[in-house]
Parts: C-alpha cells; structure tokens; sequence
C-alpha cells in the first residue's frame, strides 16, 4: 500500500528488528518491519501475547533501541541517539498513556502532570500554565487539588492523559489504555483519546487486546511472531516487506 500524497508521514521504520539473548540462544522478537504512519494517525496495534506488540511501542517511545534497521520520527533517527538524548527527545516529543495509571499517591493530580515539565526550562508560572490547560482538555480541572485515592479510575486515566499530553507532545502511545476500567468508562476515555485526535491532531498509536477499543482507531495494525500482518483496509500505514 502506498501512503497518500496528502499526508505527512511522522513514523518511519525501515527494516527494523529487534532481538533480545535468552541466556546464549538469540530470541527474536520483531523481524525486518518496514512501517510508516502518519501525522494525525489513530493507529490501534493488535495482536497475541508475546507478538512483539509493547517491543514495538518501545522502541516508538526511545524506551529500547532496535537490534538492526532505522527509525525515524519527525525526521530523525532516534536509533542513532545515545540514550541521554533519548531520555531528552522523549521529553517533548512522546506521551506514554499506560493500563494502570503510575501516579504518584503522594503528589496531586496537578503536580502529577506537572512532572514531565520538570525536565525542561519552563518557569513555574509556565508549568502551572500547561497544567491547567492540560487538566481542562481532559475534563478534570475541578479535580487538580486531589490525590488518586480520592479519583476514580477513569479520572485517574484522565490525569495519566493529561500528564501525557502536557509537554505537547507529538506522539501519543498507549498501552492497553482501558484494560483496568469498566466498559462504560473506557468507552469514555476511547472517545477522549478520538477528540485528542481529532481537535489537538496527536498521532496516537494503541496496543490493545480489545477489537471495541480498535474500532475507536482510525486504522488497526496486526502483528504476529514479530511480523506485520494487514489489509485492505489500513488505508495510511505503508507495510512493505514483511
């Protein structure tokens, strides 16, 4: 499939692998992927366990670096920093959105989202500011003075959201978003992540094992024993190679 000419691609990889060492014998846990996704995408990731679907949102988000291959996003080659930069890139250019929150108990909903701006040169004042509107984007302002044991699970996800999306982030990656919350409330958080989307244009990329989370997607990937498998149907990401 080719990428229309109408759109930008923000993710590249060419050839990329990754293998991991299982005492002396060499595991590998994704092959020679060639991938490209858009700005603006809405990309959920699926597949069985131990597919090499978190591998690969790891290695989006500068936590792992591939074995083999290139990696660019926003036109650079995050394969190539040492992992100072990455820790550096990751800062403004990557929101992580996990299944179970990692908020911290002891600080506020505001001051979680504020942590990630502590590792830049932003004044209080200007933290302070991206909280806020941060907090507003996700519905939660009147909640910023509490702690998580006084949230409930889908506020405590809008918070993880907001901390994700403070910095201003061009990508957005979650992993298994909804899969500790009820129908109801992950169905409200799905809608959060189109509007997100939709209105902020982050490119988003969700690894989920639940096909009613993949259809608030644009598009739905499928990996199998490290390889991408796709269909006619994923009309924006370019899958060659495999």
């Amino acid at each position: 499939m080719s990428v229309s000419e109408s759109t930008e691609a923000l993710v590249k990889l060419t050839n990329v692998g990754k293998t991991y060492k299982k005492g002396k014998e060499p595991v590998a846990v994704l092959s020679r992927l060639n991938m490209t996704i858009n700005r603006g995408d809405f990309l959920a990731l699926m597949g069985p366990s131990g597919s090499g679907k978190t591998t690969l949102l790891n290695l989006l988000g500068g936590l792992d670096s591939p074995t083999e291959g290139e990696l660019s996003i926003a036109g650079q080659r995050i394969d190539q920093l040492s992992s100072g930069q990455l820790t550096r890139w990751r800062a403004s250019h990557v929101g992580f959105i996990f299944q179970f929150y990692n908020l911290m108990p002891v600080l506020t909903a505001e001051r979680n989202v504020e942590l990630p701006l502590l590792l830049t040169n932003l004044s209080k004042k200007q933290r302070q500011q991206h909280v806020a509107a941060a907090l507003e984007l996700v519905g939660l302002s009147e909640r910023a003075k509490h702690y998580p044991s006084e949230l409930s699970g889908g506020q405590e996800q809008r918070v993880a959201i907001a901390r994700a999306i403070v910095s201003d982030p061009e990508l957005l990656l979650c992993d298994e978003p909804t899969g500790d919350l009820d129908r109801t409330t992950a169905d409200e958080i799905l809608k959060l992540l189109q509007e997100l989307n939709r209105t902020q244009r982050k490119t988003i990329v969700m690894v989920t094992h639940d096909p009613r989370a993949a259809e608030h997607a644009k598009q739905t990937l499928h990996l199998d024993k490290g390889a991408l498998i796709t269909d006619d149907s994923v009309a924006a990401v370019q899958v060659a190679g495999v």
